[in-house]
Order: C-alpha cells, then structure tokens, then sequence
C-alpha cells in the first residue's frame, strides 16, 4: 500500500512540474521554471525513497533528503527572485 500512495504523490508532483512547466513556455517566467524543477526534484525524490530507501541502513537514509533540501531552496529562491525583480533602484 504504501508503495501504491508513493507512486499516486510521484505523479502528483510530475502533475505539478509540467502544470508549472506549461505556464512557463507561454510566459518565459524564471518563477515558473523553478518551481517545476522543484517539483520535478521532490517527484524524483519519491522515486528514490521507494528504490533504494528499504535497503539503505537508517544511518544513510538522511541522503535521500538532501534532493529535497534542494528543491525547497529552489523554491524559495524563486520567490525572492520574483520579488527582487520587481524594485527599482533609486
């Protein structure tokens, strides 16, 4: 079951990623080509968890977030670039 569930929230996330994706060859936005990378890499970050997360040992188990740490920080980083982006310097 749970395999079943990781599988329904990879496709979520790939769901997400191309949604973004769709939005950002109409509009050349940065905002919408990070966030579809950040939920391309939270989509492949489920994938790994249920490949090879059974068979790492709890002490290396940490790795496999490191893809996700990644992909927060894109996010984040897409928002303040949005909102640098629009000040103007005096």
């Amino acid at each position: 079951m749970k395999t079943l569930l990781d599988g329904a929230v990879m496709m979520a996330y790939l769901a997400c990623a191309l949604f973004f994706l769709r939005f950002y060859l109409q509009s050349k936005d940065r905002l919408f080509a990070l966030f579809s990378l950040a939920f391309t890499l939270m989509g492949l970050h489920n994938v790994l968890g249920t490949v090879v997360g059974p068979d790492l040992d709890t002490e290396r188990i940490h790795y496999l977030f490191v893809g996700r740490l990644v992909a927060y920080l894109l996010i984040l980083g897409a928002i303040w670039d949005k909102n640098r982006a629009g000040r103007k310097p005096r």
